[in-house]
């Protein structure tokens, strides 16, 4: 199965906020990993998510600042190697806005006040384009992405992972397990739960519990064919559900494949 386009939403409108997220739940290509109203806050999530692409409205009356702004602050602070495809949304019939958003790097503009405008249409429009998007990252020199952007792009792979399969970020095992599966596609690590306590600062013990506990949680929520569909390995365990050291070992193996 296909990795999920990663999309960082810069929106001021909750109910458009919320359709948006409902699509991109019931999707299985796309994946809104942030979500803002502000300006310089959805430059940072770009930076720390590096996104395949971003969904920015141009008006942000309900945050901070313009999505002018956003797109300035993309193009002064990744290299070009790394700026995700940007598909803009407004209600701003100014063509000389239309230009300056263009110059400043947006890929696509859709206008809100067309007949045949809806959240549902943005997100089919990305769904649409999604192989493109992606070959032209993939296109990128990979050489000019620095060591922390790799890091990054790994960690967001992860996240997409576990959002995959139901795994709550609310949940304390969720970080633990994003940090585990990162330090082991790196280099396996032979005492995995002492280096998170250390960097943690908490037991190993409870480390362990916190992982494992969500990876149950997961397993007795999720549906099985969510399941089944997202985590291909076999579980040894009688329980029906992975071990810990299978599943960190079965998503590390599969993203170190692909990075």
């Amino acid at each position: 199965m296909k990795e999920r386009l990663s999309i960082v939403l810069v929106e001021d409108d909750e109910v458009a906020c919320s359709r948006f997220e409902n699509i991109a739940d019931s999707s299985d290509n796309i994946a809104i990993v942030g979500v803002t109203n502000s300006s310089g806050e959805a430059v940072r999530l770009i930076k720390d998510n590096l996104p395949d692409a971003v969904i920015l409205d141009l008006e942000l009356h309900k945050g901070s600042g313009s999505g002018l702004d956003v797109l300035s602050g993309i193009g002064s602070q990744l290299p070009s190697s790394m700026r995700p495809f940007v598909l803009v949304t407004t209600n701003n019939t100014s063509a000389l806005i239309y230009e300056t958003a263009r110059s400043l790097g947006a890929d696509y503009i859709l206008a809100k006040h067309q007949d045949d405008y809806s959240e549902e249409y943005a997100i089919g429009l990305l769904s649409m384009m999604s192989d493109a998007i992606r070959n032209r990252h993939g296109a990128s020199d990979e050489a000019a992405v620095s060591p922390a952007a790799q890091e990054k792009r790994i960690r967001t792979r992860i996240r997409s992972e576990l959002d995959l399969i139901g795994i709550s970020r609310k949940n304390k095992g969720y970080e633990y397990l994003v940090d585990a599966i990162g330090l082991t596609v790196k280099e396996p690590t032979e005492n995995l739960c002492a280096a998170l306590a250390k960097r943690f600062g908490k037991t190993e013990n409870s480390i362990e519990r916190a992982m494992q506990n969500a990876i149950n949680r997961a397993w007795s929520k999720t549906s099985i064919d969510e399941l089944l569909a997202h985590y291909t390995a076999a579980i040894s365990s009688q329980k029906g559900v992975p071990t810990l050291t299978e599943f960190i070992y079965y998503y590390a193996n599969k993203i170190k494949d692909e990075y």
